[in-house]
């Protein structure tokens, strides 16, 4: 089953309460903190919301 890396690369400071929100249910908490998240539309979804803090990979 494929699984999605992803990094953080942006602060959440100054962003929407909804964004920071996002972010912590990923697990993410600091810049370059990565996770690994199982490649479901859930996660898409998050992933999708917040683009613009994160980087994304696919890993087998």
């Amino acid at each position: 089953m494929a699984q999605l890396k992803v990094t953080q690369i942006k602060s959440e400071i100054g962003g929407k309460q909804m964004h920071r929100e996002t972010l912590r249910s990923l697990g993410l908490k600091r810049i370059g903190q990565t996770v690994i998240k199982e490649d479901r539309p859930e996660f898409r979804g998050m992933v999708r919301s917040v683009r613009h803090l994160v980087t994304v990979e696919e890993v087998d």
